[in-house]
């Protein structure tokens, strides 16, 4: 086994020092770094550069289409598509680098963890977030969509042990802000896709996820910080229809 893997990292960021390091250090055995940057202000660069990442610039084209371009960018037809709150676990390095000595699969998933409210979640919503992040570029590619955007698959998929760790926003605030923007750009596509909400989903759909991710699934035996996540959640599914009942309203009135 070679002491760098041939395999691409790939990382979008914008203003991402807190974080970025952390994400960087966990990608020593990779052959190669690619930093997409959309305006950093802040050290991000800086710190890319110290960990030997090759760094492009590039304006936001919305998360999709922003992560197929530093796809692009790479030099190795395998790449690890990471984004800059999350590190690879010594238990997933250890499976990436077995399965890359005889790759039987051109694409893999691994479950990813989720730390929220100082605790990382292992039930509910939060876990196992099954993420799709290890893919021969020939095969598979990032959809265009502007959010919730996913590899599509061209190929047989394999699942590899360890997890994805993934550090969520440092504050509550902060987190809440992220999911108010979130839920902006999904009823903004639901709009443009000539979408229709009713009440009835408008009030249903926080009760069921709310009953498959902390009953079915037991979000509770996460505590209270699986409370308020899954509480978030069912929130953002009200004010994505409420976006959009808005959306629609104004396009009749115009």
């Amino acid at each position: 086994m070679p002491s760098k893997l041939p395999i691409s990292a790939v990382i979008i960021t914008c203003n991402e020092e807190s974080r970025l390091a952390a994400c960087l250090e966990s990608l020593a055995f990779v052959g190669e770094i690619v930093v997409v940057d959309s305006g950093s202000t802040d050290r991000t660069l800086e710190i890319a550069l110290q960990y030997g990442a090759r760094i492009f610039r590039q304006e936001w084209l919305g998360f999709g289409r922003q992560k197929q371009f530093a796809v692009s960018c790479a030099k190795h037809d395998w790449v690890l598509c990471l984004d800059a709150d999350e590190q690879v676990s010594g238990e997933l390095r250890s499976s990436i680098e077995n399965a890359m000595s005889a790759p039987p699969y051109l694409a893999y998933r691994f479950p990813r963890c989720n730390r929220f409210m100082g605790r990382w979640l292992k039930h509910g919503e939060g876990y196992p977030d099954w993420s799709l992040r290890l893919f021969h570029r020939a095969h598979s590619r990032w959809s265009e969509d502007a959010i919730h955007e996913k590899v599509l698959l061209g190929s047989t998929l394999g699942s590899l042990r360890g997890d994805l760790l993934h550090e969520s926003e440092e504050s509550l605030a902060a987190y809440l802000d992220k999911q108010n923007r979130y839920t902006t750009l999904q009823a903004q596509t639901l709009h443009s896709a000539g979408r229709r909400v009713s009440v009835g989903q408008l009030l249903v759909s926080p009760l069921l996820r709310f009953v498959k991710f902390y009953l079915v699934r037991r979000g509770f035996l996460d505590g209270v910080p699986g409370l308020v996540h899954i509480l978030i959640g069912c929130f953002n599914s009200f004010a994505k229809y409420a976006k959009l009942m808005e959306l629609n309203r104004k396009s009749r009135e115009a």
